[in-house]
């Protein structure tokens, strides 16, 4: 039950869901997620710090980069089920799709290197 409740609550956060909802489009580095949503860079982490632990998404170290992506699944079931009809909801919701077509403008070089 422990597993189920993480992942239900952290998917209790609008931002949390819009992660997600970024990351099924693309891998993402935590300056891209922040400049999406308009988060300072210590509340995106703690999101994403969040969803990792739910089991939602992964990450990965590429130099400098740490790139995160949509889990698998494979640690937690409930996440797997959850991931898997996230990919059909809200799709439709302005606030997504407004989100979702603002990313190709978003690009790591861009944002952090102001």
């Amino acid at each position: 039950m422990r597993k189920f409740v993480k992942v239900m609550k952290a998917l209790s956060d609008p931002n949390r869901v819009k992660i997600l909802k970024m990351l099924q489009h693309r891998v993402m580095c935590v300056c891209e997620i922040q400049e999406a949503l308009g988060l300072a860079q210590s509340t995106a982490s703690k999101h994403l710090k969040i969803l990792e632990e739910a089991g939602l998404i992964t990450y990965s170290k590429d130099g400098l980069w740490v790139n995160y992506r949509l889990a698998d699944g494979q640690r937690n079931m409930f996440a797997a089920s959850l991931l898997g009809n996230l990919r059909h909801w809200l799709d439709d919701d302005p606030e997504i799709e407004k989100l979702v077509n603002r990313l190709p403008d978003i690009s790591r070089e861009k944002v952090c290197s102001r």
